[in-house]
């Protein structure tokens, strides 16, 4: 008796098998990519500070509150450049009021930020007035 080898279905259960593995690996990378990139967004807080320019030689930048306002350790204010720090902005000190003296050009940038209990910062204001 004589047999005959056939070996045409191995190739295609072959590559069958491969593309099955390469669709799970692909699948798994882009999971972890995708699962991984979530871990490191951080949640933002919400409060607010308005500021005004009163006459041509004042800058006053007043804490408005939000939503985390019990969050809230301090709050620091930069006009052009000159840095207050009010640590009386404690927990719910709403309408508290940082006044900047000096002589203003009525374009001047203003930026606050606010610290929070967890140590994290986040700006919640950056305007010009």
């Amino acid at each position: 008796m004589k047999f005959n080898k056939n070996d045409e279905a191995v190739s295609p259960v072959i590559g069958v098998i491969l593309m099955v593995a390469i669709t799970v690996i692909l699948a798994a990378v882009i999971a972890a990519f995708v699962f991984g990139m979530a871990g490191g967004i951080s949640n933002t807080k919400s409060v607010a500070a308005t500021a005004q320019q009163v006459g041509g030689d004042e800058v006053q930048v007043t804490y408005q509150g939000g939503q985390d306002n019990v969050d809230v350790l301090s709050i620091i204010a930069t006009v052009e450049g000159t840095t207050s720090t009010n640590p009386q902005v404690m927990g719910n000190t709403v309408g508290s009021a940082l006044v900047f003296n000096g002589d203003f050009s009525g374009r001047d940038h203003v930026v606050v930020t606010a610290v929070f209990t967890d140590s994290s910062r986040q700006v919640i204001l950056d305007t010009y007035v």
